[in-house]
């Protein structure tokens, strides 16, 4: 198969009242009859978002919005229809998900095309990241299950894992049962 698919690199730039540095990213491969709404679903699983309910919207370079139509009145593309093939070697444009937190990315397409066969041994249906780096913050920043942001951290056990169950020969402690 030719290298038709663009690689495009995306790095979390900023969200929910903070700038990060150094920039977490993922590279993802698609297909220019990709949709963007499809990329959104993709950069959204790649930087770990579990609560989907929220607005997104990409901005290009020539600052057209492209988000689903029914959100915007039919103003912008619908990203639902919208194909990648409109996007150009190097140009950038910007990813926002959640309108509330703000989490924006910068999307910058490759200079060369990729080839889903020698990089992933088949042709994905949908854009797929291959490449990342950087730690992700949670979308609601928060740290354990059940922070509510005001809460002291838990403390850590004594014993390193000593508080798992003996699954893993260095979970757990083995003394126990």
């Amino acid at each position: 198969m030719a290298r038709t698919w663009l690689s495009i690199r995306v790095e979390l730039v900023s969200g929910h009242g903070a700038d990060l540095w150094p920039r977490p990213g993922r590279i993802l491969a698609a297909a220019r009859t990709h949709s963007f709404a499809q990329l959104a679903e993709a950069i959204d699983r790649a930087f770990a978002r579990w609560d989907l309910a929220h607005l997104h919207m990409f901005t290009l370079a020539d600052e057209t919005g492209v988000s689903p139509l029914d959100w915007w009145d039919g103003e912008a593309p619908d990203g639902h229809t919208a194909k990648l093939s409109r996007l150009q070697t190097g140009e950038q444009f910007a990813y926002v998900f959640d309108m509330g937190d703000d989490w924006a990315h910068l999307c910058t397409v490759g200079d060369k095309r990729i080839d889903p066969l020698e990089e992933f041994g088949e042709t994905p249906g949908s854009p797929v990241p291959y490449w990342g780096w950087g730690s992700l913050p949670d979308q609601y920043g928060r740290r354990w299950d059940g922070d509510d942001g005001e809460s002291p951290m838990p403390k850590r056990p004594a014993r390193g894992l000593s508080d798992l169950p003996p699954i893993l020969p260095w979970w757990g402690d083995r003394r126990q049962g």
